[in-house]
C-alpha cells in the first residue's frame, strides 16, 4: 500500500517530540526513572492536558477519537525519548474499555482516564509459560450481586502506580467464559508488589487477588451483555504487541541517532570513526532493520483499525522482527561507543536495557514467528 502520514499526524509527531525534548530530556528521564513512583505526576497531568491520554477515547467521552496510526506516532516519540510513564498500560486499558465496555461503563471510566484522574493498567499474564488467552488460572465466582476473584497476575505494567486494574479471569469453562473485570487497586484482598526490571523506566509488578469482591457489573460487557471472551483478550494481546513495537521503533531510532552523532564526532587513528567500514556497515544494517520492522508495524497498525481479520498475523510479524533486530541494535549501540558505552553515565546502555525489556514483553520473537506459521502466512 502507498502509506504516508497526514499533515495532522506529522504535526502531532512534531509537537510530541518538542514537548519531550523540552520537558523530559534524558537527564530528567533518568531522574524520574530512579524515583519511587517511576513516573512524574506533574508530567502526567501535562500530557493529559495535551490530549495524549485521550487519544483513543471517543470524543463523546472527552477524548480525541483518533486511531491506531495516530497512536503509533505518539508511542514512537515516547519510545525515542525513553519517557518514563504509565502510558502503555493506560493505552491498553483504554482499548479494552472502548472495544468491550458497555456505554455506561465507557461513560464511567473513559473520561477519568482521558483527564488523567484514574490510572489504569491491564493484569493478564500469569505463571503459565504460554501466551494463550484461554489459559487463565484466575477465577471469578458470582456470589449474589458480587464477583469474587482469586488468582495472581505477573508482569503488570506500572502496577504500583495504578488506581485500577483490568483483570482477565475465568467465569466459566470454554472460550466464552473469559471475562475482563475492572478492579480498584485499593479493593480489599488486592496486594501489589514491585518486580525487578532490567529497564528502570518500565516498572513491573505482581498483583495478587485473594477473595476480592467487586460488583458483578464490573466485568466489561458490550452490546451482547456477555463476558468479553477469549477472542477479545486475544485482540488485546495484539494491541499490546503492536504498542510495544511502536515504542521499539522510536527507541531503536533514538539509539541509532545517538551512535551516528558519536561516529561523526569521535576521532581515532587520526580520522573520524564514521569513515571506518567497521562502523559504517553496522550503522547501515541498523537503519535497514529499523525501516523494515517500522514498515511491518505501520501496516499492522492500519489493520488493527481497518482490517481486523488480518491484524494478528501482521502484528506478530512486526513484533517478531523488532524483538530480534532491536536487541542487536541495542548491543551495537553500546559496542560502537567503545568503553564509554558500557558506563552508567552514558545513555547508550539505557537503550540496550530497553531492548532487552521489550524483547520478551507480550511475546518473544520465537512466540510470534510460531504464531505467524500457525496462521498460515505465506
Amino acid at each position: 500500500m502507498n502509506f504516508g502520514f497526514t499533515q495532522e499526524q506529522q504535526i502531532l509527531r512534531s509537537e510530541v517530540r518538542k514537548y519531550l525534548e523540552e520537558r523530559c530530556p534524558m537527564e530528567d528521564a533518568r531522574r524520574i526513572m530512579e524515583s519511587a513512583e517511576g513516573y512524574c505526576p506533574e508530567r502526567w497531568k501535562e500530557i493529559a492536558e495535551l490530549g495524549w491520554l485521550g487519544l483513543l477515547v471517543p470524543e463523546s467521552y472527552g477524548g480525541a477519537g483518533l486511531g491506531w496510526v495516530d497512536l503509533v506516532v505518539l508511542l514512537e516519540e515516547t519510545g525515542r525519548a525513553l519517557f518514563p510513564s504509565p502510558l502503555l498500560g493506560t493505552v491498553l486499558a483504554t482499548l479494552a474499555i472502548v472495544e468491550n465496555g458497555s456505554p455506561e461503563q465507557q461513560q464511567r471510566y473513559l473520561p477519568r482516564i482521558a483527564e488523567g484522574t484514574d490510572l489504569f493498567s491491564v493484569a493478564w499474564l500469569e505463571r503459565a509459560d504460554v501466551l494463550d488467552p484461554e489459559v487463565q488460572a484466575t477465577r471469578a465466582v458470582r456470589e449474589g450481586d458480587d464477583l469474587v476473584l482469586d488468582g495472581e497476575k505477573l508482569f503488570v505494567t506500572d502496577a504500583v502506580s495504578a488506581s485500577h486494574f483490568i483483570v482477565s479471569c475465568r467465569e466459566s469453562e470454554g472460550p466464552e467464559g473469559i471475562a475482563l473485570a475492572v478492579v480498584p487497586a485499593d479493593a480489599a484482598g488486592v496486594t501489589v508488589t514491585n518486580l525487578p526490571s532490567i529497564d528502570a523506566s518500565k516498572r513491573l509488578g505482581k498483583v495478587s487477588l485473594a477473595g476480592v469482591r467487586v460488583p458483578a457489573d464490573a466485568t466489561l460487557q458490550g452490546a451482547s451483555g456477555r463476558p468479553a471472551g477469549a477472542a477479545a483478550l486475544g485482540r488485546l494481546f495484539d494491541h499490546a504487541a503492536a504498542a510495544i513495537t511502536a515504542e521499539m521503533v522510536g527507541a531503536a531510532e533514538g539509539a541509532h541517532a545517538m551512535v551516528v552523532e558519536y561516529a561523526k564526532a569521535r576521532r581515532q587513528f587520526g580520522s573520524l570513526i564514521g569513515r571506518f567500514q567497521g562502523v559504517k556497515h553496522p550503522l547501515a544494517e541498523m537503519y535497514v532493520d529499523i525501516e523494515s520492522f517500522k514498515s511491518l508495524l505501520y501496516y499492522a497498525a492500519w489493520c488493527l483499525d481497518e482490517a481486523p481479520d488480518e491484524a494478528a498475523e501482521h502484528v506478530s510479524m512486526a513484533k517478531a522482527y523488532a524483538s530480534d533486530a532491536f536487541t542487536r541494535i541495542g548491543i551495537d549501540a553500546v559496542e560502537l561507543h567503545g568503553a564509554i558505552g558500557y558506563t552508567w553515565e552514558y545513555d547508550a546502555q539505557l537503550y540496550l536495557k530497553r531492548s532487552k525489556w521489550a524483547k520478551a514483553m507480550f511475546g518473544s520473537a520465537d512466540h510470534h514467528y510460531e504464531r505467524v506459521a500457525e496462521l498460515g502466512v505465506v
